[in-house]
């Protein structure tokens, strides 16, 4: 079952308790059902139960199963409790729940037979009790109750959908957003590399030559200078190539210098709707240019497929130094765990996921995919105390490594 512990939950637990309250006078005893009470409580309870299974998430056809058995459940308690208006509001659950599981259109066909059902038993209360045709303004009341619980169940159908669709447009819109902070994290890491390999050429090529002619011809000036002014020349020269060499060094520097790994990925992870990105990148890595994109391409990928799949409010991703058996080893480790429903193949893997697989196995790495083990107090990398909260239950998992040089 997802693990969705947002107002959805509370939205399924208010139409449980709705259930019950417009059930209550029958299995209270203060209404008479056609048959025996003890036959509609268990066929309620037997309803609850199909309706809490249509709507579990576990798999579709156990939705789809519960989905039906509650929708037929549904027409038996409004037609054994006649004169029950508010337990038509049975029907009106099961039309609601319908735009998660079937296409609109059979959502229509519900409301419809939803209505048949009604009108067979607002008919059965307006016959008169010793038999006969129903006064004209016992149809007309007929007719009015019909026409507002079937604008009240096309009205949630339609409400439902649209809050569906609002739901699938956001999830659509973060997943773009993550691949373009993705795309400027990456042109902005490239983009300061370029920078510094230029600054570092241009201080080569320029400052870097004058102090090399400088220094040989403060060398030659050396010899050639007699007596006292020679000393002043010597330490003129000395300066030049200590200069020299801080120059090689900071041009060296320039070049080597690691990218902000921690900032990359903070811009590609910040401010998803719907998802918490609980991000811990360990202060001591340092990674080139192309080890610093595949993180950001695997985090990428791990955050859109979770948006997508995973039906998730919460992801943790974390990485730190490879620290297996107690000792550092010089592989990066990226670990990642989502609270969703878990991969239905752990083994198949789109394109996206055989993507982070083949960049790290460019660079000398791997990637596993696979379902999360419960997390009790630990990381998922390297078994180190976790500094965050813990998921119940199992999601998706990726653990890829990468030698940090």
């Amino acid at each position: 079952m997802s693990q969705r512990y947002g107002y959805e939950i509370w939205s399924g637990l208010a139409m449980l308790v709705v259930a019950i309250a417009v059930a209550s006078p029958v299995l209270f005893g203060a209404a008479e059902p056609s048959i025996d009470r003890t036959l509609w409580t268990s066929l309620f309870v037997v309803f609850l139960l199909n309706l809490v299974a249509a709507v579990s998430g576990m798999a579709r056809r156990v939705d789809l199963i519960g989905f039906c058995a509650a929708v037929v459940f549904s027409w038996v308690l409004v037609l054994t409790a006649p004169g029950m208006g508010l337990l038509n509001i049975l029907l009106v659950l099961t039309a609601a729940i319908s735009a998660y599981l079937v296409p609109v259109w059979a959502g229509f066909v519900l409301v419809g037979l939803n209505t048949v059902v009604l009108t067979v038993d607002a008919v059965q209360e307006a016959a008169p009790q010793g038999g006969g045709t129903p006064t004209e303004a016992a149809l007309m009341e007929v007719g009015l109750f019909l026409g507002f619980y079937l604008m009240i169940q096309v009205a949630t159908l339609l409400s439902t959908v649209t809050l569906i669709r609002e739901q699938r447009q956001r999830r659509e819109l973060a997943r773009a957003h993550v691949d373009l902070r993705a795309a400027s994290a990456v042109l902005a890491v490239n983009a300061r590399a370029a920078e510094r390999l230029r600054i570092s050429r241009d201080l080569h090529d320029t400052i870097g030559h004058q102090l090399t002619v400088l220094a040989l011809e403060l060398e030659a000036a050396r010899h050639r200078t007699p007596g006292p002014p020679r000393e002043h020349v010597e330490r003129a020269g000395t300066v030049a190539k200590e200069l020299l060499a801080d120059l090689r060094a900071t041009v060296e520097q320039l070049r080597t210098e690691p990218t902000d790994l921690a900032r990359a990925l903070e811009e590609v992870v910040a401010d998803l709707p719907g998802l918490h990105v609980e991000l811990d990148v360990e202060p001591e890595i340092s990674l080139d240019e192309a080890r610093t994109e595949a993180l950001v391409r695997a985090v990428q990928e791990i955050t859109t497929n979770t948006l997508r799949h995973a039906d998730a409010t919460r992801l943790w991703i974390t990485v730190g130094l490879d620290g297996r058996d107690g000792r550092l080893s010089g592989d990066v480790v990226l670990a990642a765990e989502d609270d969703g429903c878990g991969p239905r193949d752990a083994g198949a893997g789109g394109n996206g996921l055989r993507g982070i697989a083949e960049r790290f196995e460019l660079l000398g790495g791997t990637a596993e995919f696979g379902t999360a083990a419960p997390r009790i107090a630990r990381t998922v990398s390297t078994g180190s105390t976790a500094r965050g909260r813990d998921p119940v239950g199992q999601g998706f998992r990726v653990v890829a490594r990468v030698p940090s040089a």
